[in-house]
């Protein structure tokens, strides 16, 4: 008698956590079917201080020691005469350059053999 009990009382908590779970599923796959990429968001002026790290990176590929070129920039930013350059040359690996992706999918097939089995 009590087993039947337990089910009852737990039954009152699975259906609705499945049910908010489904919803949950339901809406992530519409809000998925409806993402839209905006390629030039990072032309927008409120992005421009993203390009900092890039821009003192700069200086320092051209030989400005890091605290110099890490001041030079800053100051730019403070004073609100900084305008990023925009260039971005990242080649490390998972970078904007050098993704990784077929590292990656290698990597998730492996995991997954074993899985198919």
């Amino acid at each position: 008698m009590g087993y039947h009990r337990d089910l009852q009382l737990l039954k009152d908590i699975t259906f609705p956590a499945i049910e908010e779970m489904n919803e949950c599923i339901l809406m992530c796959d519409f809000m998925l079917q409806h993402i839209r990429i905006n390629d030039n968001i990072l032309n927008d002026k409120r992005y421009d201080y993203l390009f900092t790290v890039e821009d003192v990176n700069r200086l320092v590929l051209n030989g400005t020691p890091f605290r110099d070129a890490y001041k030079e920039i800053g100051h730019q930013v403070q004073e609100g005469t900084y305008k990023p350059t925009r260039e971005v040359h990242h080649t490390h690996e998972g970078s904007i350059g050098n993704l990784c992706t077929d590292n990656i999918r290698d990597k998730m097939l492996r995991a997954l053999y074993p899985l198919a089995k």
